[in-house]
């Protein structure tokens, strides 16, 4: 007999009660339990970053991450970046601007860990972008467009707002 475990998390903003086998991983949930399917599987072994979710705000691997670990948790996805009427985000758009993507099967993972890492790190530097990013696997792109894209992005959160008169 399968040992279950109900566990709550919140998941783009939208609180869920699942019903799990206890050594379900995080990516498994998202993905077949929730579908969610922009957090994609690579390797399985946390190496490439494509199951990159933010965990409570830090960049975490899903693949490695037992799901009953999210108990209590605020997970984002790629999911949650778009605006509900498919506008892209700042991070997004960036990303199409300076051609940050190819294939696109590993842009999910390095969109959360720029996510993320811009959230912790907004007055980053570029070889602090490349030392975050070569933390994730990208076989097209060669990392270049990458950092443009978040360095662009991180240089216009950067800017200060303008002041009412």
């Amino acid at each position: 007999m399968n040992e279950v475990q109900l566990i709550e998390l919140t998941v783009n903003g939208e609180r869920h009660e699942l019903a799990i086998e206890p050594r379900r991983t995080l990516v498994d949930v998202l993905r077949h339990d929730l579908g969610l399917t922009g957090t994609h599987v690579g390797c399985e072994h946390g190496v490439c970053g494509a199951c990159t979710v933010l965990v409570d705000g830090a960049p975490m691997r899903a693949c490695l991450m037992f799901a009953a670990q999210a108990e209590g948790a605020d997970v984002r996805t790629v999911e949650s970046l778009a605006a509900p009427d498919g506008t892209l985000n700042d991070l997004q758009q960036c990303f199409s601007a300076n051609h940050g993507l190819q294939c696109g099967f590993c842009t999910p993972g390095f969109l959360m860990l720029a996510e993320g890492f811009l959230a912790e790190r907004p007055d980053a530097t570029k070889e602090e972008i490349r030392d975050v990013v070569a933390a994730n696997l990208c076989r097209c792109t060669g990392y270049q467009t990458i950092v443009e894209a978040i360095d662009e992005c991180a240089r216009a959160r950067r800017v200060p707002e303008r002041e009412s008169a």
